[in-house]
């Protein structure tokens, strides 16, 4: 399930050193090797200390997380949905991305200057929505002619003109499409990027990071989506140090609990609406990706097709209940380990053995 973030903001806002850092982050117990895809594509492992817990259970030797995929995408300036800058290659990666994580500069620093003169990160949030609203209008004035034609033939496409009709109305008021009720499916085909959801790092100092004040008001600033907040460039020198024990001695010390990093792909994660099942055994302990919602079948189908194809029973209980009952066996005594059909819906942490015949 290779679904991206890709990663945005205006040039020197951090973006890079962020993207850096994450793609040297395989500090995790499971130590996931770090993988380029291509330069500017990486798989970060999700931090989940329920594998290690796990592992301890059934002996397990290795750890496998879920993934979550970063793109880092060129830096956008002004005029990019009029191609200014890298415009269209920038705007070609964000469509291809499934959801889009914006780096805000919050940090002051005369030797790193500002694309626009000033620290702004109100404007700065602006002008990337901006150029993303261009540009979506400038996809839908583009496909409604298409749309008419087909409309006339097809009762479907009179639907889906329906909804990108809609849509325009809402791009030419300024507003982007995932803060409005537009059908998604109707439109799915134009891949409107102001359609994805969304996430903010706000790239601060130390001294901001215990600024409880500032940090409300980056929140309010791009409430409902989830803010969070860390220093780009000390998050890198914390991956540099290669030692975690001494990297959360030092977060301690500013009073943070938790890497950036391990924050960003959690959320990241969450932001593309997955959720993860868990397998155990001898060989390994390793936390599955399903989209929130999948049926137990097609978790199945996430290890391999025949799963899927020949599925007759999933055996599953809850990560907390076999904790609390120390062993499969105990669980299956204390009646915590149940027999779930096609038509389950997974919940996140449920630990699976699958049944099934091809």
């Amino acid at each position: 399930m290779a679904l991206t973030i890709g990663i945005v903001g205006l040039p020197n806002a951090g973006k890079s050193t962020l993207f850096n850092a994450l793609t040297k982050n395989d500090v995790l117990a499971a130590n996931y090797p770090f993988a380029t895809i291509e330069p500017n594509v990486g798989v970060v492992g999700v931090p989940d200390p329920r594998l290690g817990k796990l592992a301890e259970l059934f002996g397990s030797q290795k750890l496998i997380p879920a993934t979550v995929q970063f793109v880092d995408i060129a830096g956008i300036v002004r005029g990019a949905s009029e191609g200014e800058g890298l415009g269209n290659k920038f705007l070609s990666h964000i469509r291809e991305s499934d959801a889009i994580c914006q780096v805000t500069r919050v940090f002051r620093d005369d030797d790193v200057t500002h694309v626009d003169g000033k620290v702004s990160p109100a404007d700065d949030i602006s002008t990337i929505q901006t150029e993303l609203i261009l540009a979506d209008l400038q996809t839908v004035e583009k496909a409604i002619p298409r749309l008419e034609k087909e409309a006339r033939l097809k009762k479907e496409s009179a639907v889906v003109l329906e909804a990108v009709r809609e849509a325009q109305k809402h791009l030419e008021a300024g507003t982007p499409i995932i803060a409005t009720d537009v059908d998604r499916d109707a439109i799915r085909e134009l891949m409107l990027m102001t359609a994805k959801p969304y996430l903010y790092v706000f790239n601060c100092d130390a001294d901001e990071l215990g600024d409880e004040d500032l940090k409300q008001k980056m929140r309010d600033l791009v409430a409902p989506a989830e803010a969070i907040f860390l220093d780009a460039k000390f998050e890198a020198e914390l991956v540099e140090l290669g030692d975690e024990d001494e990297a959360r001695e030092m977060l301690a010390e500013m009073g943070i609990d938790e890497p950036g990093l391990d924050l960003l792909a959690r959320v990241g994660f969450e932001t593309l609406g997955l959720q993860t099942y868990l397998t155990a055994g001898p060989k390994e302990a390793r936390a599955w990706t399903i989209k929130r919602g999948a049926t137990a079948p097609e978790a199945a189908g996430v290890i391999h097709t025949d799963f899927q194809r020949g599925f007759i029973k999933a055996e599953i209980v809850s990560y907390d209940d076999l904790i609390d009952a120390g062993s499969m066996n105990a669980a299956r005594s204390a009646g915590k380990v149940r027999m779930e059909g096609k038509d389950y819906i997974m919940q996140d942490g449920d630990v699976v053995e699958f049944r099934f015949n091809v």
